[in-house]
């Protein structure tokens, strides 16, 4: 299955460019009537390997992997990667202060750091294999840019708004996580390309937006303040919470497919990616809803 957040291009976990996790769900006993096993389980190599459950006259089991991903190795790998987000945005909010003398040096250094994180992201997203260092890289580099962020609107905008921000996104992901496993949550091809789509067009207006606000002054078409930026603050959380639905699917898929335990760092790349994304739309939601008390 391809799953995908703020970076489309990410790779997921099929090898057959298209949603395994849609086609078929993998069997205990092989795989589905009717389909190809090589696109059911893009990590499926031995044709002539009996599936688990077959009978007698299969021919030779295929030597057991022990280097398939676990969920284990999902979370190891996502809490490196968020640490190293929260290490960096804590040492950059202390030493890259927000003051009148030093706040022009700050967010410039901000600004840089979200470029080279972009950069970065985007290597990674159009790489076949995943590199561990350019992703701590990447979480290194965010930190830095969502540490500076925060300090100012904290400093300049809304005091205290951060620690609910944090607060605000744990519970979206607990939230999302309790009702994936419930099943209340179904990742079908038509929920996945409801969700790109809609992302899109939430991309390109605030895209617009940005536009307008550059060469028109004030707040281009209103979407980052008001009503409509409480509006668009909500729609991006909700995004991001379809996110994280994708991307508990594709992990799922990779467990239940036997992907490669190197595979574990894309996920985590994805979750941290996802969660980055649902924090800066938190924080600006409740920066608005706090500036108009």
């Amino acid at each position: 299955m391809r799953s995908s957040n703020p970076v489309f291009s990410r790779r997921g976990f099929s090898r057959d460019n298209g949603h395994a996790g849609f086609n078929a769900a993998p069997q205990a006993g092989g795989p589905a009537v009717g389909t190809n096993p090589y696109a059911t389980n893009p990590y499926a190599t031995n044709p002539y390997a009996p599936q688990q459950g077959a009978g007698y006259g299969a021919g030779p089991q295929a030597p057991a992997r022990t280097d398939v991903m676990t969920i284990d190795d999902v979370v190891t790998r996502t809490a490196m990667t968020l640490g190293t987000v929260i290490l960096t945005a804590v040492l950059s909010w202390v030493l890259l202060p927000v003051d009148e003398a030093n706040i022009g040096k700050s967010y410039g250094i901000a600004i840089g750091a979200a470029l080279v994180a972009l950069v970065l992201s985007l290597i990674q997203s159009f790489k076949r294999r995943p590199t561990p260092a350019l992703i701590l890289a990447y979480a290194a580099f965010e930190g830095v840019f969502l540490g500076v962020i925060s300090s100012a609107v904290s400093t300049y905008i809304a005091p205290g708004v951060v620690i609910q921000a944090v607060m605000g996104t744990m519970a979206v992901f607990a939230g999302v996580l309790f009702a994936y496993k419930m099943r209340w949550i179904r990742v079908t091809r038509r929920f996945y390309g409801f969700v790109m789509a809609a992302a899109m067009g939430f991309l390109l207006l605030m895209v617009a937006n940005m536009l307008f606000s550059v060469f028109g002054g004030g707040d281009g078409l209103g979407f980052r303040s008001g009503g409509l930026g409480i509006i668009f603050g909500i729609v991006g959380i909700v995004l991001g919470a379809c996110f994280l639905a994708l991307d508990f699917k594709q992990v799922e898929d990779g467990v239940a497919y036997g992907a490669p335990r190197e595979e574990s760092w894309l996920a985590a790349f994805g979750l941290t990616l996802t969660l980055v994304w649902i924090y800066l739309e938190m924080l600006r939601l409740l920066s608005i809803l706090q500036g108009n008390d």
